[in-house]
């Protein structure tokens, strides 16, 4: 046998260290109020003076927090011992051994217990008027009231051998999903993905009924009924063709003609030389700090997300040789060429100091896996392949089928002053479940670094590729990468990360295209010439992520939208520049519409989230409707107060939040406002198309204020603009969209930068 060093608890005689028991088992729905008894039962040794025991749940699990002082509040939980012992029960986020990081502890501070003495919890006590304890918002088959006990009062806890088990099943419908390609050519076979999800956003299968489909466009198949039976969580329509050029969007309706959703649109070309292949690239299942099984994590990606590719990227340090073996071949097993592509990989999740989170993909199985360290692995077989700084890491990988991301999640990554390397690292991960973080492209580009941009979930709760927050520190909906390949294969997607053709969202998917034209060929490289990368060929376009050496100084740089929402603007950005802002409306559009918002963050790391609970009130004006604007963690408020006052609770780590309201009388009276990190004043006639801002120091944390439309029909862009270069360096041409539903898109970087274009061959048109 191998070394090996101690990671886990100790299972002395946990055979006699007692049992516990829940008065209720079975399903409950996930979000849900609910009162649970848990009774635990002295084993042989009693519990000693100043032992006790402890219930731990997942890092993952947003149940609420227990309390212990208010009776009538929600999360009141009360101890009570049979024979009277005395006890003090805590609660500490990061009490226990990760995943089981929440930890409830019942110390027996007088007394003791004797073999069969019970201890009683419990769980949302509503004697005195609570309405009990919030379930997790999140869908998981055997969640675990997991218990522990400490008979000899030593700290050494033991598990006891059978753990408190209930289900946590999705509610009835709220919102409805359509899901189409968002490219494809016509004739080409396609597939229309359905589903319904429960207001916490878990898919549902308490759809009983037959729902109306209907193509704005051309679509051949396609039913004009479907039936929702109750035990399916989504469908899947395959088998439909598009069979003009144009755009298509698919509308659900139920029985009675109601809309109950449209699909993102549908771009019909003539030619699609790359398609676009929709993934989240980040997330960890329950073998790590995720939720749910592998193989169920992967299922849900493919068939209810209805992702085109996907990732796995546990925490290294979390990864055992043994569930290393089951990855590889569990994503062996999904990867279908033409169907679903799954890349194998692990997240690198070295300290801050030594680099931070990198997330690590391999074009094939069978690649030995680099930790960051072995914390939490026993088996210390193959520490030896173990790569303690990002550098170490690098060196690893070089010359090898991998790639590597840059990633902010409760570490970040430290690229400017810890670690890049042009050849493997060519993303960076700008949102995710975490929040919104464009301040590591920034970083990258001051530093001279020629990456890619990606959004994934990084989701811990079982929803890969379609992450909602739920009520947690976790403050944003998941993204999604959209990658331009020539096929839906594990090959072709490696070549579009490789080329850094991609562009990603907060989630929402959309039709979006950058590309760069030239007057005169420019040598095109795929690798970055910084690191040594020769030119392929010379070319007069360029499309997102490509590098164009010796470009002509004046360049037309082109971008198309089509989203599924209303476009509020779109920024042209080069580099750390913004050189427009686009708007599909002029302030002689403006009307009653006003648009109140807080961002950004404390600071970089863990403790990033920043709460803005406050409100607004009008004088000398009233609101005559009102509403939130990403308002994901559905916990917090966001309420009229009567007509002229709104209070809210909310929580920002990089992204926005907010909301819009229509005002009775355009320009009449003062809006004022007090949040815990500024306030302030505006009179209302004052406020127009530019944002109105409040800095609030910390990143990029701020209130914003401007005026909109009444209504806004623009869901298209087209724009074309003439970028003069100033010839001092690279130029980075890029693009944000601000969608009016909340949701952004960034397109990654056409990057032209100096060079011979002579140097290189020319490239067939």
């Amino acid at each position: 046998m191998g070394a090996t060093h101690r990671v886990g608890l100790t299972d002395y005689m946990r055979g006699e260290i007692g049992t516990a028991r829940l008065d209720r088992t079975g399903r409950f729905t996930a979000g849900a109020f609910a009162t649970f008894r848990l009774t635990y039962t002295a084993g042989r040794f009693g519990i000693d003076d100043t032992g006790g025991i402890q219930v731990t749940f997942r890092f993952a699990s947003d149940m609420g927090t227990p309390q212990f002082a208010d009776p009538k509040a929600a999360h009141y939980v009360t101890a009570s011992a049979s024979n009277g012992a005395i006890l003090a029960l805590s609660f500490d986020v990061k009490g226990h051994l990760r995943p089981w990081d929440k930890a409830l502890r019942v110390k027996v501070v007088r007394g003791f217990l004797r073999e069969g003495d019970t201890i009683t919890l419990v769980f949302g006590d509503t004697s005195g008027g609570s309405p009990g304890i919030r379930l997790q918002t999140f869908a998981e088959d055997g969640f675990q009231f997991r218990t522990l006990c400490d008979p000899f009062a030593t700290l050494n806890w033991c598990e006891v051998p059978e753990q408190p088990v209930i289900d946590i099943v999705a509610g009835p419908p709220a919102t409805w999903h359509a899901v189409l390609p968002t490219l494809i050519a016509p004739g080409q076979d396609l597939a229309l993905g359905l589903r319904a999800d429960d207001a916490w956003g878990n898919p549902t299968a308490l759809v009983d009924g037959t729902l109306r489909l209907a193509a704005t466009g051309p679509l051949a198949g396609l039913p004009a009924e479907i039936r929702f039976a109750p035990g399916a969580r989504s469908h899947r329509i395959a088998g439909l063709r598009a069979t003009a050029p144009g755009e298509i969007a698919v509308t659900l309706s139920d029985a009675g003609g109601n809309l109950l959703c449209a699909s993102n649109p549908l771009r019909v070309t003539a030619e699609v030389p790359l398609r676009h292949v929709w993934a989240d690239l980040h997330g960890q299942s329950g073998e790590t700090i995720g939720t749910n099984p592998l193989r169920g994590f992967a299922a849900f990606a493919r068939d209810c997300a209805f992702l085109d590719a996907m990732c796995h990227q546990g925490n290294d340090f979390q990864i055992t040789p043994e569930f290393w073996a089951e990855l590889n071949a569990v994503s062996a097993e999904f990867d279908q060429p033409g169907r679903f592509v799954f890349i194998p990989g692990y997240e690198w999740s070295g300290n801050t100091a030594l680099g931070g989170d990198r997330n690590v993909l391999f074009l094939r199985e069978g690649e030995a896996i680099h930790r960051s360290s072995h914390a939490l692995v026993g088996d210390l077989a193959d520490a030896d392949q173990d790569a303690f700084t990002v550098d170490a890491l690098f060196d690893r990988l070089r010359g090898r089928d991998a790639l590597v991301m840059a990633h902010v999640g409760g570490r970040y990554a430290d690229i400017a002053g810890r670690g890049h390397d042009r050849l493997l690292q060519r993303q960076v991960e700008v949102h995710s479940d975490w929040g919104t973080f464009e301040w590591l492209a920034e970083d990258a580009f001051r530093a001279g670094y020629r990456v890619g941009i990606v959004a994934n979930s990084d989701g811990h709760k079982g929803r890969h590729g379609a992450s909602h927050p739920g009520a947690s520190l976790f403050g944003a909906y998941g993204g999604l990468t959209c990658l331009m390949a020539p096929a839906l294969t594990r090959d072709a997607v490696f070549q579009a990360l490789r080329r850094r053709r991609h562009y990603c969202t907060t989630g929402t998917r959309l039709f979006l295209d950058a590309r760069v034209d030239l007057a005169e060929a420019a040598a095109l490289h795929e690798d970055d010439p910084a690191a040594g990368g020769r030119p392929v060929g010379r070319v007069r376009q360029a499309l997102m992520g490509d590098i164009l050496a010796g470009a002509p100084q004046e360049v037309e740089f082109a971008l198309e939208v089509s989203a599924g929402t209303p476009i509020e603007r779109i920024e042209i950005r080069d580099g750390l520049r913004v050189l427009e802002t686009w708007r599909p409306y002029a302030a002689q559009d403006l009307g009653r519409r006003i648009r109140f918002l807080w961002e950004g963050a404390e600071y970089r790391g863990r403790g990033r989230q920043c709460f803005w609970d406050g409100g607004a009130e009008l004088v000398g004006n009233r609101f005559a409707a009102m509403r939130p604007i990403n308002r994901w963690n559905l916990d917090k408020r966001c309420d009229l107060v009567g007509d002229a006052a709104i209070a809210w609770t909310a929580v920002t780590t990089g992204g926005f939040g907010g909301f819009e309201a229509m005002l009775e009388d355009a320009a009449a009276g003062t809006l004022r406002f007090t949040t815990p990190h500024v306030g302030g004043e505006v009179a209302l006639a004052e406020l127009g198309l530019d944002d109105r801002i409040f800095d609030a120091g910390g990143l990029g944390r701020r209130i914003r204020l401007y005026r909109l439309p009444d209504a806004n029909p623009h869901r298209q862009a087209k724009l074309t603009r003439r970028i003069r270069r100033d010839g001092k360096g690279d130029t980075a041409l890029w693009a944000k969209v601000i969608l009016e539903d909340g949701h952004v898109a960034w397109s990654s970087p056409i990057y032209l930068i100096p060079g011979d274009p002579d140097a290189a061959p020319a490239l067939p048109p």
